[in-house]
């Protein structure tokens, strides 16, 4: 949040002048006339808090309301705590204050000798009626009030008091309230005038001052533009006490929205119009960490809390946000080594502050052992098709800094991979977030894709070690650079070294029986709301650089974007990928097209293989019965006539045809591992396929 200087409306003074009571004098009194004003003299003047006195300000903790009251953050908080979200806890209302309310008054009063009245029951029951035969409104010193459209208002206010009624003292206290109600008078008195043509009620009001300026104090968060156009409309304008109730409600409301602890804690009205509003910001004192055991009990943690403490948001001295406050929730419990977090706000002392202590659950253990599968798109022959077991031993709190060791193994068909990786979420010392990853890795993938082998398997075996760093640079967009070596080769199925394929085309590009190869990594990936379907783009490239010799050098680019629309209860996906190399490259680097996540319809790698590739995808997704979704889809993908570029030709002795499309129906379940996919596409060969996959579509 953004603070801004007090707000501050500057007018020339208004000076006021003494007031002075008004008193009747009545020569003569008739019984009747005498009871009524007697009874209408020990009403209260009621008065609002901007009422002048001798022209000093009364201020609003002379009242009993609650926002009268100096801002106590302890009662705040559990309040705030304890409120339903969409209540907010600091609002009030002047219709539910004792402001328009008075004593109860007796309707049986004396005489001026001591004897009790007698004068005549117009109404039922002990309630005593007076007949008026005129009602009127004027000033405090029973003059004409110079604003008629003051008096309009004071006059609409009445609902009872009307000329040639009998009216009750109640009737008549109701209607006080009605003007005073109506948020443009600081006071009203009736009084009753005996005339030669009956009595005559008058009352007695006050109008509140013209608005001439404002001064807002303890608001550093609030926008100033917000409390200028507050007030804007009421510059000039009597100000009507409704009216800043709304202005309140508003500011306080403004708070909630954000989940911030702060409210208008007091109100007056100064001498030539101004109006000086005090808002009360609950800002954060201090920030602890507080380890329990599941039951509850405080224990010694295993994280530093340093570590705990640079994932929060919330700092010190600034106002303390609900909001922010479970983001720093979420972001503690995504580093993956806590089991439960809260934060409890608690007030610091008698500061107007608050103490925020985090509890924090820690897993039983930041290590363990792990074994599971899955399915590889890359084999789509043979008994076990696809299927690849794994295990992992890890650790995710080195040194009780959130760092993380993973040594795995996977293992299929003929895939294995072998990986050591060890990564440092946030490095000690960086204020950017800035994340190191470090991975050494030995694996053997299928070469059917580019190079299927009618004669046996041909396998792609590569060592791969490096170090990447990672960063966020704006929201919702990261940044990743990064140095790898790959030391690549071609193996036959008895684990030989070769060369060349079953066509003769070369598998590698330097003709030894593998390629060296040094890499400059970049990529920025921009994540939208993390929804299914929501907007995803990923752009990466890789520069060979020339360190030896016999090192390749080339560069390859690629992208891919993803875009979500919502139609009623279905769903339109968008999908999009592209890519280009230029340089001496590996063949079996090669973009391919086709399968599950190229071309539906067509095999793994036969639509095509080339040095360049665009690939478009249109999905419809529609709700079908609890977790289960439809789809319906069409692919469409070309090798933009590359293939022949790629060392070797490999797609055109296959004869691939470089380009083609697909269209078909699927459903989806959602797992925790993603949506699984189940669908059925045709090609444009007229052939059908089914496909396997978990997650959205790449």
């Amino acid at each position: 949040m953004h603070q801004n200087e007090d707000v501050r409306f500057t007018s020339s003074s208004i000076k006021l002048p003494q007031f002075s009571p008004f008193t009747l004098h009545h020569p003569t009194l008739n019984p009747f006339f005498t009871n009524l004003h007697l009874i209408l003299q020990k009403f209260p003047k009621f008065q609002h808090p901007f009422h002048q006195n001798g022209g000093i300000s009364q201020t609003l903790s002379k009242f009993t309301h609650p926002f009268h009251q100096k801002f106590n953050p302890q009662n705040a908080i559990l309040q705030f705590l304890s409120t339903p979200r969409n209540i907010n806890p600091f609002s009030w209302s002047l219709s539910n204050t004792p402001l328009l309310c008075c004593a109860s008054i007796a309707l049986t009063q004396s005489n001026l000798d001591g004897t009790p009245s007698l004068g005549p029951k117009t109404g039922s029951g002990n309630e005593e009626r007076v007949l008026i035969s005129e009602v009127l409104v004027r000033n405090k010193d029973g003059e004409e009030l110079e604003r008629k459209d003051l008096e309009s208002e004071a006059l609409n206010a009445l609902k009872a008091c009307r000329p040639n009624s009998a009216l009750t003292v109640r009737e008549v206290q109701e209607d006080v309230h009605r003007i005073v109600a109506s948020g443009y008078f600081c006071s009203c008195m009736p009084v009753a005038v005996d005339t030669r043509d009956g009595i005559r009620l008058v009352f007695q009001v006050e109008p509140n001052q013209e608005f001439h300026g404002l001064v807002c104090e303890g608001a550093n968060v609030l926008p100033a533009r917000f409390i200028e156009d507050s007030f804007r409309d009421g510059y000039g304008k009597i100000v009507n006490i409704k009216r800043l109730d709304e202005i309140i409600s508003s500011i306080n409301g403004w708070y909630m929205e954000r989940g911030l602890f702060g409210a208008v804690s007091g109100i007056e009205m100064l001498s030539g119009g101004m109006i000086r509003l005090e808002v009360s910001e609950a800002e954060v004192n201090n920030i602890t960490i507080r380890f329990l055991d599941r039951t509850g009990e405080p224990t010694v943690g295993k994280t530093r809390p340093e570590t705990i403490l640079r994932q929060l948001t919330t700092k010190k001295g600034q106002v303390y946000s609900m909001l922010q406050g479970k983001r720093d929730v979420d972001t503690v419990l995504a580093m993956g080594i806590m089991e439960d977090v809260s934060i409890i706000p608690q007030p610091a002392g008698d500061t107007g502050k608050v103490d925020l202590v985090m509890n924090v659950v820690e897993r039983k253990s930041g290590g363990g052992i792990s074994a599971g599968g899955g399915i590889s798109s890359g084999i789509t022959s043979g008994p076990l098709a696809g299927l690849i077991g794994s295990c992992a031993i890890y650790h995710k709190n080195l040194f009780g800094r959130n760092q993380k060791l993973n040594l795995s193994l996977e293992r299929g068909q003929i895939d294995s991979i072998f990986r050591i990786n060890y990564t440092d979420p946030w490095i000690e010392g960086d204020d950017k977030r800035t994340s190191r990853s470090m991975m050494i890795q030995n694996s053997r993938t299928p070469g059917s894709l580019v190079h299927n082998h009618p004669g046996g398997s041909l396998t792609i075996g590569r060592v791969t070690a490096g170090i990447e760093y990672s960063r966020p640079f704006r929201p919702k967009w990261n940044g990743t650079a990064g140095i790898i070596f790959q030391r690549a080769g071609a193996r036959d199925d008895k684990g030989n070294p070769i060369i060349r394929d079953y066509y003769s085309s070369p598998l590698t590009a330097s003709g030894n029986t593998h390629d060296d190869m040094l890499l400059a990594k970049l990529e920025t990936v921009y994540t939208g709301s993390g929804d299914p379907g929501s907007s995803v783009f990923v752009f990466n490239m890789d520069q060979g650089l020339p360190v030896w010799s016999e090192w390749l050098v080339f560069n390859r680019v690629n992208a891919r974007a993803r875009k979500g629309l919502v139609l009623g209860p279905m769903r339109l996906l968008l999908s999009f990928s592209g890519g280009h190399v230029v340089g001496n490259f590996p063949p079996h680097e090669a973009f391919v097209l086709g399968g599950t996540n190229s071309v539906r319809g067509y095999e793994e790698g036969t639509v095509g293989s080339g040095r360049s590739y665009v690939v478009g995808c249109g999905e419809i997704s529609f709700p079908l019965m609890g977790p289960l979704e439809g789809a319906v889809f069409a692919d469409y993908g070309t090798d933009l006539g590359s293939g022949p570029s790629v060392p070797g030709d490999p797609a055109g002795a296959r004869l691939k045809p470089g380009s083609g499309y697909g269209c078909g129906v699927g459903i989806r379940v959602d797992s925790p591992l993603g949506p699984l996919r189940l669908e059925y596409a045709f090609n444009d060969q007229r052939t059908g396929r089914f496909h396997f996959g978990v997650g959205l579509r790449n």
